[in-house]
C-alpha cells in the first residue's frame, strides 16, 4: 500500500500524524512537498524588468528558488523524523494541484489537511489546491483537520430552496 502525505508548511503535522495513526505499519510512505515556482518567476521578472539585466548573479528569482528548495528539504526532514518510520521524501516543483495528483497516480491514499479558514465547518476549509485535490484525487483522501475540529455549532444554514413541485400524475 503507497501513502502519499501532501506535506505544507502550515499543516505538516497534522498530517504526518495522520498518517502514522492511519497508515498500516508495511505501507510504503511518501512524504511530498510541491513547491510553486510562480514566486520565483515574479521576483525574477521584477529584476529583469525594473532593475536590469546585467548581472545575473543579483537575480532575486534565483535566491527564491533555492530558499524555496531548502525550506521544503527542512520541513520534509522535520515531517520524517515526526513520522518515525520507514518513508520517502519527494519534493517536486510545478503547479500544486496537479502534482500533487500526478504523485498520487497508484497509491492508494492520499492524507492532506484543511488549509483554508479552519475557523468553522465549511467548504471554505478548503484552499483551492484543496479542493482540486480531493475532487480529481485517484484513490480515496484522508481529510484532516490542522487543530481542533471548530464546533458543530459554527456550521453554516442550507440555503433556502423553493419547495419541491408536486409529482405528475399517474397516466
Amino acid at each position: 500500500m503507497t501513502v502519499i502525505a501532501w506535506i505544507l508548511e502550515a499543516t505538516w503535522p497534522a498530517c504526518v500524524d495522520a498518517t502514522r495513526r492511519h497508515a498500516p505499519p508495511d505501507a510504503d510512505i511518501v512524504l511530498l512537498h510541491v513547491t510553486d515556482p510562480d514566486t520565483a518567476q515574479v521576483a525574477h521578472g521584477a529584476y529583469a524588468g525594473l532593475l536590469g539585466r546585467g548581472q545575473p548573479r543579483r537575480d532575486p528569482g534565483i535566491q527564491v528558488q533555492d530558499f524555496a528548495a531548502a525550506t521544503a528539504h527542512k520541513l520534509l526532514q522535520d515531517a520524517a523524523a515526526r513520522l518515525a518510520r520507514r518513508c520517502t521524501t519527494v519534493q517536486r516543483t510545478g503547479r500544486v494541484e496537479t502534482e500533487v495528483i500526478a504523485a498520487a497516480d497508484g497509491a492508494e491514499l492520499i492524507v492532506l489537511a484543511r488549509d483554508g479558514d479552519c475557523s468553522h465547518l465549511g467548504p471554505h476549509s478548503l484552499s483551492h489546491a484543496s479542493h482540486y485535490i480531493v475532487d480529481h484525487a485517484p484513490c480515496p483522501v484522508l481529510m484532516v483537520w490542522p487543530g481542533t475540529p471548530p464546533s458543530i455549532s459554527t456550521q453554516r444554514p442550507p440555503p433556502p430552496h423553493p419547495p419541491h413541485p408536486p409529482p405528475p400524475p399517474p397516466r
